[in-house]
């Protein structure tokens, strides 16, 4: 990634981590256990499939490393399940979020503000590598995953998430954005670098995810239809919206 698109990406999720928006704490302080309480039940609310997918609880004692801490929502349930916690993420407010997080509830973590690109762990350090939504959002995603292969220890296993352009909200923001505009030439990919979050943001097919991570002994990548994906549609229809429609493709590798 270019420092020009890097330091743009950075500075965007320093405005705000993920998940802080004050539409979701409403008029909590921010920062008090009520500002981290709502953040933590209006991001399983929309995304109650974080804990099917994560299995928290299964990883009781292991060494688990968390690419993209955000506003720490995840981190706290891997250290509530036991897990021996580490974090990395582009910028303080993360960090300086996360550690706030944890504390609030009595938990420590090993939290940097690092670029993932080039983690500072040795091979074969982690039992368990964790990204939810993250590495999209870097212009070079092949040299995070060579990165988390490299710091898993053999059979190591790799849990997350990363966009799906072949989605409904995929269609969505073109429709906004191209379509309407009378730009029906623009491609999805074009218009979610622009449109989602900060700049410079992708989303795949299930192919090209499996060409990514085409370098671990196993991989599985399943669509998840999401409310980003439903909403705005009348119930009746969108209830109908197949998985394979999904903004979310939950991934999972391993080494």
């Amino acid at each position: 990634m270019s420092e020009t698109l890097k330091e743009k990406v950075r500075q965007y999720w320093e405005q705000e981590p993920c998940g802080s928006s004050q539409q979701i704490t409403g008029a909590s302080d921010k920062g008090s256990i009520e500002w981290f309480k709502r953040i933590e039940e209006y991001r399983y609310n929309v995304e109650p499939f974080i804990h099917s997918v994560a299995k928290f609880t299964r990883h009781h004692g292991e060494k688990v490393l968390e690419v993209g801490v955000g506003s720490g929502t995840d981190h706290l349930q891997w250290a509530r399940a036991g897990a021996e916690c580490y974090g990395v993420d582009l910028t303080d407010a993360a960090i300086e979020t996360t550690r706030a997080h944890l504390s609030i509830y009595g938990f420590k973590s090993n939290l940097q503000r690092i670029d993932a690109e080039e983690l500072p762990f040795d091979d074969e350090s982690f039992d368990i590598v964790y990204s939810w939504g993250v590495i999209h959002h870097t212009e070079n995603p092949e040299r995070i995953i060579r990165e988390i292969k490299r710091v898993l220890k053999k059979e190591g296993v790799f849990i997350g998430m990363m966009y799906g352009r072949r989605s409904v909200l995929a269609f969505k923001l073109w429709l906004k954005h191209a379509l309407l505009k009378g730009r029906p030439w623009r491609s999805f990919a074009d218009v979610i670098w622009h449109h989602m979050e900060s700049v410079g943001t992708k989303a795949y097919t299930v192919s090209e995810l499996k060409e990514l991570f085409s370098g671990f002994s196993d991989f599985s990548a399943k669509p998840l239809i999401t409310p980003y994906d439903t909403s705005k549609w009348p119930g009746w229809l969108s209830k109908y919206f197949p998985d394979k429609w999904g903004w979310f493709i939950a991934l999972e590798a391993r080494k």
